[in-house]
Formats: structure tokens, C-alpha cells, sequence
């Protein structure tokens, strides 16, 4: 499957490993990093293709998303992202990740929207969002419950960081390209995601009010999150595999 993610926002909170380990199922282990496991609240913009064309998927493309995730290894030692919740705007989109990767998503009404600044671009997906426009995500659960689970995040985009400051936790919190799924007993599948590096960018954090992460089963996070922006790559998601 061919997607297109892009205007993330990357907010990390470190946990106790324990907190995260509880929420994960038999075959995968948290995976810390600067003596923490880390937990990712990632609000952002997708477009699903399809097709030999690449041509967008009229019944699930261009909707926001917003994932609740966790880093984890598995018993091969291959590293790769846990979900813990992903919500999204589209329920055909919904009822086929549930069904074919049976990953945990949840239908929501959701929202991207930004305000004036260089690259700002509301409409059509194009490659936007770094310069120094305002980006606000919000999202309220519809199905499943908890019906009402809701976040808000407003940021402000800056500036690039050159690849050279970027330092081993910004690796280690981005560059991931496997996702592991449930399965009803046994160790989870896997899926590759191949992308190039992400183009992070500095960002402002404006506004959070977030119930994701508690919803999720994690105590709320405490103090001010490590952000990240990107505007985005284009992402090839492999086919589940054990």
C-alpha cells in the first residue's frame, strides 16, 4: 500500500518502562532510550493511494490522522513501532486497517487547519507547513468507545534542523520502518513501511490538551513533550508477515 504522510507533528514523552510494558503483548519488549521507553502523540495528514496509477483511493484518501505509539523490539531483536491507538476521519480507511493489519483503530471526527505563513496549504496536501504559519489538529472518538476521547495540538513550524544536530533520540524516535500488529494468540505480525529520512523541523508547541495517551492506558504525561515537524514522505506499507 502506498500512502503519503505528511504536516506531522512528532510530541515524545519518556515513561517508565514498566508503565509501557504493561500495554504490550507477549513477544515484544519496550525499547529505551537515554534510560526511558518513549511514548508519541503524532497528529498528522494522510492521503491513501492505490493502484498501479498510484492514483488516490476515492473511498479512504486525504484525512487526518492522529496515532497514540510506543518503540518496541521483537523477540528477533528487530526493532519497530507499537500502536497503541490510531484514530482517523475516514471509516473506510478504519474498517480495512482493522481488518487487514488489525490494527487498533478508532473512526473520529477530526480536523487539520492552518493559519497564515509561508507554505501554509489547507487544500490539497501539497508539501507545506514550515514557515511560520500555525497548525492546529483536534479529534474527538466516534466508534469504538471511549466515545468522546478527544485532542487538541497547535504548533508553529520553524526551520530545518541539518542533519547534523540531529542526535541518537531524534533517530531513535523517527527512524522507524516496521509496525508490529496483533494477533489473537501467538507473537504479532510485522510490516515493513519503507520512506526516506524524515526532513525534521524545529517546532512551538502553541497548545495541548490531549486525552489519547490516558486513554490509551498510560498515566499523563509528565512535563513538556520533545517535539518534532515534518512536512512529510511518501511511505510504501508492506504486506503483514510473521
Amino acid at each position: 500500500m502506498r500512502q503519503r504522510w505528511e504536516r506531522l507533528t512528532f510530541l515524545h514523552w519518556p515513561y517508565g518502562a514498566d508503565a509501557v510494558q504493561r500495554l504490550l503483548p507477549t513477544g515484544l519488549t519496550a525499547e529505551t532510550c537515554d534510560g526511558a521507553a518513549w511514548v508519541s502523540l503524532v497528529p498528522f495528514f494522510m492521503q491513501v493511494r492505490s493502484g498501479r496509477r498510484d492514483l488516490a483511493a476515492p473511498w479512504a484518501s486525504f484525512f487526518p490522522e492522529t496515532n497514540v505509539r510506543t518503540y518496541v523490539r521483537d523477540e528477533r531483536g528487530r526493532p519497530g513501532i507499537w500502536f497503541l491507538s490510531l484514530d482517523a476521519a475516514r471509516w473506510g480507511a478504519v474498517a480495512v486497517a482493522r481488518t487487514t493489519y488489525r490494527l487498533p483503530y478508532f473512526w473520529s471526527s477530526m480536523r487539520l487547519s492552518e493559519e497564515a505563513g509561508h507554505g501554509a496549504d489547507s487544500g490539497t496536501g501539497a508539501d507545506s507547513g514550515a514557515g511560520g504559519g500555525t497548525t492546529t489538529y483536534t479529534c474527538r472518538r466516534r466508534w469504538p468507545g471511549p466515545r468522546g476521547a478527544a485532542s487538541r495540538v497547535a504548533v508553529r513550524p520553524g526551520e530545518r534542523i541539518p542533519d547534523a544536530e540531529l542526535d541518537a533520540r531524534d533517530h531513535f524516535l523517527t527512524a522507524r520502518f516496521r509496525l508490529f500488529s496483533p494477533v489473537r494468540s501467538g507473537s504479532p505480525r510485522t510490516a515493513r513501511a519503507w520512506h526516506r529520512p524524515w526532513p525534521l523541523h524545529r517546532v512551538e508547541l502553541l497548545d495541548l490538551d490531549d486525552a489519547l495517551v490516558t486513554t490509551a492506558g498510560l498515566p499523563a504525561p509528565e512535563g513538556a513533550p520533545l517535539a518534532h515537524y515534518s512536512p512529510g514522505v511518501d511511505v510504501r506499507i508492506g504486506r503483514p508477515e510473521s
